[in-house]
């Protein structure tokens, strides 16, 4: 209880003694503020106070620590592609590797407007090593091999300062050997290098080819040529001649002709050697058949003959038709003295006598009573012929064959109707049908005898037959026109065949087929025909089975231009990029790549068909082609880098010139025969390149003058 009482009236009397010393004495504020913090006039102008500078956080007077300002993020206050570094009291920013800052120093804060931009590292020459492409990306860059070179250590794409891989020339060694066969000559042991062989003395080139190239597996293609030992081969064949030779083809060989047998020499040469050239000479031996001319004739016969005059060929003789064979021997024979053997055969006529009667019918008329004499007969007044023939024929058995016709009696003649015959008829029925060439066209077609002895005519109409398709054209190319020949409104249907053919693809075959239903008398179609093709369209009407054919072809069209990316470029080696679609017509398209320097008036006609090329040019400014692509050769999509210095199509893709600006202009052609199609499209406008390579001079002087100075700095600090 004591202490307690003295520790209040201690704490009391300190604070009546501190206040009486604030009462009497001034207090400096600013002599309380804190190293980091500066002391400021209030803003309602009642005193001072102390305020931590920029870059630190506190109340001023007893603490004032680092402010960091890197943790909201370094995008937010540095930038994109940046890194933030914290300092006591500021802070400074870097750009990522693949990134440069656009004022060019190692550090900086970005109220100056600083920011990184990517670094195109493809810019430095051999960045890659031999045989490499560079791609750059964003913030970085890979590369792939050239054509002729194969990735080693490593796979593609690659990066040198990152991997171990690199671009070696691809190389096959020696070329190979073949069979018989010796090498003429070889370009060297590189990627498309060629070596080329020559069949060995004594051998010739029989097929195959005689090259062989290095391929890019490193492995030589080729040769598949097959030399083979000279010879004659078998003797030349004389018209009618034998041989008389020991079966060798060697040179030096030789072959002895003669005549066959039915033959006689007429004259000429009758040996044949076997050269060192691998022919055999020419034999002019010349063999005349023995022939007995043409047999001789008998008086009514006819003869079975093949034609042959030669010893040993023979004719058989027959009785022609009208007579019997009576006596004598029926073959003549060749001999080989070249005269007939004498045939003794001997004909009679055939003779039938009088013609014999029919019943109810009497002889109109008689062509005679020898073989194949011909007798008619009508049916007596009152009967009309309901069946049977009205004729009688002598035959060659020297009787009469017929008639057979019978005869019955009649209630009148049958009634006659336009354009049409009677088919059938009897007693009381007439059957008619429409003349050759015209058609049932409307009625019934029997004719009726009644009982009171009159026809009941039938009323069939018959119209003359016309085709059902006529007068076919072609219009527009791709649509037909016809005349249809049918019944007023009736429905006719069609099928439309048409098979379509190229002179330039042989494998191009084109055959479709439509169906169509029309009921007017000039129907349309238009069929989807493709263009630069041989077409045969036939037309069916299918309820007249007629077809009508004729033949058409397609004119070419305009090409489409292709999928590009326009590009402005500034770059030494720009790389341009097109998509496709495949074509029908890609055996007779191609692309070409024109360069138009950008100096004085540029003249470009897409239509003319010059082809310059950079070799040819009268002017170091005139426009040429760098490339021609044939489309068969490419696929979906391509790309093609400007100036790499090979040829394509035969054109030279030249390096593009430091100081100049160009277009570069895409021009599709379809070109068959005679015609021309085209269609152009501009690709990319490459600006001037030795801008870029002065700006990659200073940027490199830059970094060393950088590098320099903070060496300088790191000595004079330390």
């Amino acid at each position: 209880m004591y202490w307690r009482t003295a520790l209040v009236i201690l704490a009391f009397l300190t604070l009546a003694i501190t206040e009486m010393r604030v009462t009497g004495q001034t207090l400096d504020v600013c002599a309380t503020c804190h190293p980091n913090a500066t002391c400021e006039e209030k803003v309602d102008g009642t005193g001072k106070a102390c305020n931590c500078m920029y870059g630190f956080v506190g109340n001023g007077r007893t603490y004032c620590q680092d402010k960091n300002e890197c943790q909201i993020g370094a995008n937010k206050i540095c930038g994109q592609h940046t890194a933030c570094h914290n300092t006591y009291g500021s802070y400074y920013c870097t750009c990522l590797a693949g990134y440069s800052p656009s004022n060019n120093m190692a550090i900086f804060i970005p109220n100056d407007g600083t920011r990184c931009q990517d670094i195109n590292e493809c810019r430095v020459q051999g960045i890659c090593g031999e045989g490499g492409k560079c791609t750059n990306m964003q913030g970085y860059f890979n590369c792939l091999c050239q054509v002729g070179y194969q990735v080693h250590n490593g796979a593609e794409p690659f990066h040198p300062h990152q991997d171990k891989a690199l671009c070696k020339a691809i190389d096959c060694g020696q070329p190979p050997s073949a069979l018989n066969a010796v090498q003429l000559s070889a370009t060297g042991t590189r990627y498309g290098s060629v070596a080329t062989f020559g069949c060995s003395e004594g051998f010739f080139w029989k097929s195959g080819e005689n090259s062989s190239v290095c391929g890019a597996e490193s492995v030589w293609k080729g040769p598949s040529l097959v030399c083979e030992e000279i010879t004659c081969g078998d003797p030349p064949m004389l018209p009618h001649t034998g041989q008389v030779w020991n079966g060798s083809t060697n040179p030096g060989s030789t072959v002895l002709f003669y005549c066959k047998e039915g033959f006689y020499r007429e004259g000429g040469g009758n040996i044949s050697y076997c050269t060192e050239k691998g022919f055999w000479t020419k034999a002019t031996l010349s063999c005349k058949e023995i022939m007995c001319g043409g047999p001789p004739i008998l008086p009514h016969t006819g003869q079975v003959w093949n034609g042959s005059t030669n010893p040993g060929s023979t004719v058989l003789f027959y009785c022609k038709e009208g007579f019997h064979r009576e006596r004598g021997g029926d073959i003549s024979q060749c001999t080989k003295d070249g005269n007939w053997t004498k045939a003794t055969l001997l004909c009679k006529a055939i003779d039938c006598g009088q013609p014999p009667s029919a019943l109810n019918a009497v002889q109109l008329s008689a062509t005679g009573t020898r073989y194949g004499s011909v007798a008619t007969f009508g049916c007596s007044e009152g009967f009309f012929w309901k069946s049977g023939e009205n004729s009688s024929v002598c035959g060659a058995e020297s009787v009469w064959k017929g008639p057979s016709l019978v005869c019955e009696a009649t209630c009148g003649p049958a009634p006659a109707l336009v354009n049409t015959e009677v088919v059938l008829q009897n007693t009381s029925v007439v059957f008619h049908r429409c003349l050759e060439g015209f058609h049932s066209w409307r009625g019934r077609n029997t004719s009726v005898c009644d009982i009171t002895g009159k026809w009941q005519a039938a009323t069939m109409r018959c119209r003359e037959i016309k085709p059902a398709i006529s007068d076919l054209v072609v219009f527009n190319e791709k649509c037909l026109r016809w005349k249809a020949d049918k019944y007023e409104e009736d429905t006719e249907n069609y099928r439309i065949a048409f098979v379509g053919f190229r002179a330039y693809q042989r494998s191009f075959h084109d055959k479709r087929k439509k169906l169509l239903s029309s009921t007017s008398d000039h129907p349309e179609i238009c069929l989807n025909l493709l263009p630069v093709t041989n077409y045969t369209i036939s037309i069916t009407a299918l309820s007249a089975r007629f077809t009508s054919t004729l033949t058409t072809n397609t004119s070419l069209q305009v090409p489409q231009a292709p999928e590009i990316l326009y590009r402005e470029i500034e770059a030494p080696f720009p790389t341009l990029w097109l998509r496709r679609s495949v074509n029908t017509l890609d055996p007779i398209s191609f692309y070409q790549v024109f360069v138009l320097p950008l100096e004085g008036t540029l003249v470009f006609d897409c239509s003319s068909p010059k082809t310059p090329d950079f070799s040819s040019q009268r002017k170091p400014h005139g426009q040429y082609i760098t490339a021609q692509l044939h489309l068969r050769d490419i696929g979906k999509e391509m790309n093609l880098t400007l100036g790499d210095g090979h040829y394509y199509g035969g054109f030279y893709n030249a390096p593009l010139q430091n100081g100049r600006d160009y277009y570069v202009i895409l021009r599709a052609v379809s070109q068959w025969g005679g015609a021309f199609k085209h269609s152009c499209v501009i690709w990319a406008k490459v600006r001037d390149i030795s801008y870029i390579m002065k700006v990659s001079s200073l940027f490199a002087g830059g970094s060393i003058g950088v590098f320099a100075l903070g060496i300088f700095l790191g000595h004079c600090y330390t």
